[in-house]
């Protein structure tokens, strides 16, 4: 059976996180996952912290709509003397974007960036923010782009 491509560890992970599959994403999850939340300064170590955050929600999980996934896989080149060489470490970040809406009814956009090794992912970084009007002053040079 072929190795899973680390874009595929990370499709894995977001469908999990969105079917709230926590038993597919503790094996998705490297034994010393660390996640980390800039915003408020706080740091998870492991996937038992990390569930226990999501099981104790006050009014239950947020629902998690992704949107678009970037990265790109390692690449393989062929060097001047006809040997192929690796390019690592590319492929080992990427990340998702998508809409989290909240118990309250609150809806968010959220962006993480998940660092993957060996085929799980060890670290995300996750940052959120709130939907705001644009300011007057910027119409005359900007579109406004269509909710999907």
């Amino acid at each position: 059976m072929s190795e899973r491509s680390n874009e595929d560890v990370v499709h894995a992970y977001l469908r999990a996180l969105t079917e709230r599959d926590t038993d597919a994403m503790a094996q998705l999850r490297d034994p010393g996952v660390t996640v980390e939340y800039p915003q408020s300064g706080e740091l998870m170590r492991g996937h038992a912290n990390i569930r226990a955050i999501d099981d104790n929600y006050p009014g239950g999980m947020p629902e998690f709509d992704p949107g678009r996934i970037v990265g790109s896989e390692d690449r393989w080149v062929v060097t001047p003397s006809f040997s192929f060489q690796r390019i690592a470490g590319s492929g080992d970040t990427w990340w998702a974007e998508g809409k989290v809406r909240y118990p309250d009814g609150s809806i968010w956009y959220v962006a993480t960036m998940f660092q993957i090794r060996s085929g799980r992912i060890f670290r995300e970084v996750t940052y959120w923010a709130e939907p705001f009007d644009p300011p007057a002053w910027r119409a005359p040079w900007v579109e406004r782009i269509e909710e999907h």
